[in-house]
């Protein structure tokens, strides 16, 4: 069952990034200058990122291209249109860069001479880190140094476990303001006293291919951040120490800044949770991010670290419908050589789509005379699938078809009948049943509603005549006519059975229930039903219920 759910998800359930912003402030002079942004500013064009500062006048950006000739002793601007360059002025003379995209290097040209100095702040969406060498030797690049105090760490130190790049017959270059000339660029010639700012790109001339970008390789699981969307649970990120020294690494919550005009407005930061697995009792541990933690690295290893998300946080509880949580994680280094951010993003659960899942019955009313406990000897397993629909109503259904739909343009989705699949993928799909519930139902009537803290009632009514009806069968003994005709006659030979469902949702995780994911890709709570017509006296049973979402499709075909 578990495997089935897992693989019904990855079909079924969709992530998509959101923003979460941080403003950085650059230092500009008259003349030329070399930024790297680290995260997207591709949300407005150069005109109105700069619409506050027009000391900017010009702004290329770099696209690196492995066919290039390598430049020799000076890498200077190359003609706007080329392919190397991408380029917008102020004057509106040439408009081509009308974004600015994150994890880019760029030359800025700002009024003035080297005495003229400019803080220039561009909020930006954070980006995880990026690089990518080439091996014809021109790299303009930035990298995610830490600030410590008032000095960057050396680039010597920073990159060395990456020697190539800075070998001894490698050129490096950093620009300093001014008119392009002899002076700017202006070549570095001591990378262990040189200070590698983290805003600003420096041109390379190493002749290496790779994805340095810092003494540590951060990689996650969704490729994106920790971007938990609507439904999302659980990231995996893994930290790779390139240095074959151990590392003791800081991990620490922060909070976003506040959207730019015209972008979707944050309701909080992400509650995180760092999840440790205990192998001894084979459970996880989750613990809220609201401090900093640390992690050691061992030489030239790796580890893995697993993040949730708690969906019970009030915060989130209490936002508006879709609302957009973003918050970052900021990874530092003993060593003081990296600041590192990955963005974290989520929306507010919204509960439409599928959900399938266990009622585990436990208690059972005994009726035989001289017994009065009801909690069975082990709990009974009753498999219900319920679908919600955008609007929040809840169907209880007998079984569920998934797969591409007979309707064009034939999308994934979700139906109630075999008929309702595209025939040519008929083979792809997949049909899930509640094999103790009649056959083709569809129970959309009730009372309450499926959410955190609410109950749904639902009712299975089968008739007397009913095939499906335990007492309509050829073998059963009171199927003698004793009524005097061969046509079943209610209330004599069969009896109209009626199971009111009643399914009691917490509002947090229950015990026994992870709180990562809770309220998102799963639910629980309690279960009653009440059976009268199966016998003279009504029947109870209780239990517990776990569902889990396999889909985010708020549309039932029927």
């Amino acid at each position: 069952m578990k495997k089935l759910i897992v693989a019904l998800c990855s079909l079924f359930c969709a992530i998509t990034a959101h923003g979460q912003w941080q403003n950085t402030t650059y230092t500009l002079k008259g003349g030329w200058n070399a930024i790297y942004l680290h995260g997207d500013a591709s949300y407005a064009p150069p005109a109105t990122l700069f619409a506050a500062y027009p000391q900017v006048q010009e702004v290329w950006r770099w696209n690196a291209n492995p066919n290039q000739i390598q430049f020799m002793t000076s890498p200077l601007v190359s003609s706007a249109g080329t392919s190397e360059w991408t380029v917008w002025k102020s004057d509106g003379s040439v408009s081509a860069l009308t974004q600015m995209v994150g994890q880019s290097a760029y030359l800025v040209k700002c009024s003035g001479t080297t005495a003229n100095a400019y803080m220039v702040t561009i909020p930006q969406k954070v980006l995880p880190p990026n690089a990518n060498w080439v091996r014809n030797g021109a790299n303009l690049m930035g990298f995610p140094s830490k600030l410590n105090g008032s000095s960057f760490p050396s680039i010597g130190s920073y990159f060395a476990t990456f020697p190539a790049a800075i070998a001894s017959n490698v050129k490096i270059y950093k620009y300093a303001g001014g008119e392009l000339g002899a002076s700017n660029p202006v070549p570095l010639f001591s990378t262990a006293t040189e200070k590698l700012d983290r805003n600003q790109a420096y041109w390379f001339d190493s002749e290496v291919v790779g994805n340095f970008y810092a003494p540590v390789e951060i990689g996650v699981s969704t490729g994106v951040g920790l971007d938990y969307g609507r439904a999302g649970s659980v990231i995996t990120v893994r930290i790779l120490n390139r240095s074959s020294t151990a590392s003791t690494i800081t991990i620490a919550p922060v909070d976003s800044n506040a959207a730019p005009a015209g972008q979707e407005a944050i309701s909080g930061s992400v509650p995180l949770t760092r999840r440790i697995y205990t192998a001894a009792t084979s459970t996880w541990t989750e613990t809220p991010i609201v401090s900093s933690s640390t992690e050691v690295v061992g030489p030239n290893a790796a580890v893995e670290l697993s993040f949730g998300i708690d969906r019970s946080n009030p915060a989130m509880v209490a936002a508006a419908a879709n609302a957009l949580f973003a918050s970052q994680l900021r990874f530092t280094d003993s060593a003081n050589l990296y600041d590192i951010q990955l963005p974290a993003t989520a929306r507010k659960s919204s509960l439409a789509g599928l959900w399938i899942g266990d009622a585990k019955v436990s208690g059972v009313q005994n009726k035989a005379a001289g017994y009065s406990g009801t909690t069975t000897f082990q709990s009974y397993p009753l498999r219900y699938i319920i679908h919600v629909d955008d609007d929040g109503n809840a169907r209880v259904l007998s079984q569920v078809f998934l797969g591409k739909l007979a309707a064009e343009p034939h999308d994934l989705g979700i139906c109630t009948t075999e008929s309702g699949l595209y025939p040519a993928d008929k083979a792809d799909a997949s049909r899930i049943v509640a094999a103790h519930l009649p056959l083709d139902r569809v129970l959309d009537t009730g009372t309450g509603n499926f959410a955190l803290g609410g109950t749904l009632t639902r009712t299975i009514s089968t008739p007397f005549n009913d095939p499906v009806s335990p007492f309509v069968h050829q073998y059963h003994p009171d199927h003698d006519n004793k009524s005097g005709s061969t046509i079943l006659v209610s209330g004599q030979e069969s009896y109209d059975i009626s199971r009111a469902l009643t399914f009691t949702f917490a509002a947090t995780a229950p015990i026994g229930t992870a709180a990562t994911g809770y309220g998102s890709s799963v639910i629980a709570g309690t279960y009653a039903e009440t059976i009268t017509g199966l016998r003279k006296d009504t029947l109870t049973v209780t239990g517990t219920i776990e569902l889990r979402r396999v889909s985010e499709i708020g549309v039932l075909t029927q």
